[in-house]
């Protein structure tokens, strides 16, 4: 039998970019190719494992992002196929990893601040949450190629990932861990806002106090309307680009990094 398409790849241990995206961006290329065509069968978790020398940690990660993205489908008992792109699920195909892996550059992230709190009421009433419901707040420094691009701070509530530690959150993309308890984007609302940057954004993002920024603040949630998610971000304008595309019947925003 001849060996899969996927299979004759191979993964770097030598780069910086997580071996699950560079798992998802060969089942990508694969797909968008024509390589597979829509309704082939990928290999196997085992195959996959044992092809590459990886867990199945890291496959699970990997398919999970590819579903929630659209670009394959898994059906129970008989494995997992590349979906139909005119049918693909509208979800919200957010993971600063796997963005940036896709862009060629090698993501990583600072942890600044991490802790476990009683939200204020200004984020209670963003997420819809009671005044006893504790949350995960924490600040990372988003770095592309090693240059800080993003500062965000990110509050989601205790009760989704119970168990959650800085170092999960370091050595694992979150929205992949949340994936394997179910939590799915489905939806998000965003806002921009040109701001300058104050001293402490300043200095984190290695930028002069009063630097022009982007200030970026994001509610997502679940297919149910679920507010899980609500974070703020301040990212550099000297390495950003948001460039919107309208066409009829469709708008499509993306990010360029520099």
């Amino acid at each position: 039998m001849e060996q899969h398409p996927i299979l004759k790849s191979t993964l770097s241990l030598e780069s910086e970019i997580p071996l699950y995206a560079q798992l998802i961006g060969i089942i990508k290329r694969s797909i968008t190719s024509g390589t597979i065509k829509v309704g082939a069968l990928l290999p196997s978790e085992a195959e996959l494992c044992q092809t590459f020398d990886i867990s199945r940690n890291t496959v699970r990660q990997a398919i999970g992002t590819l579903e929630e993205e659209g670009f394959v489908v898994r059906k129970r008992g008989k494995g997992t196929f590349v979906a139909d792109p005119n049918v693909r699920r509208k979800s919200v195909q957010y993971s600063f990893t796997t963005e940036i892996s896709q862009l060629g550059k090698t993501p990583s992230s600072t942890l600044v601040d991490f802790s476990v709190i009683l939200p204020s009421k200004k984020v209670r009433e963003i997420m819809d949450l009671d005044g006893e419901t504790m949350v995960y707040c924490f600040t990372r420094v988003r770095n592309v190629d090693g240059e800080p691009l993003i500062l965000e701070t990110s509050y989601y509530p205790q009760y989704i990932y119970p168990g959650l530690t800085p170092e999960l959150l370091t050595t694992h993309s979150f929205y992949s861990l949340l994936y394997q308890v179910g939590i799915i984007p489905f939806s998000a609302a965003d806002s921009y806002q040109a701001v300058t940057l104050g001293k402490r954004e300043a200095e984190l993002l290695h930028c002069e106090s009063g630097a022009a920024a982007f200030y970026h603040e994001r509610r997502t949630t679940t297919e149910n309307g679920h507010i899980y998610e609500y974070t703020t971000s301040f990212m550099r304008a000297d390495r950003v680009h948001l460039d919107v595309h309208f066409q009829k019947g469709s708008t499509a925003f993306a990010r360029r990094v520099d």
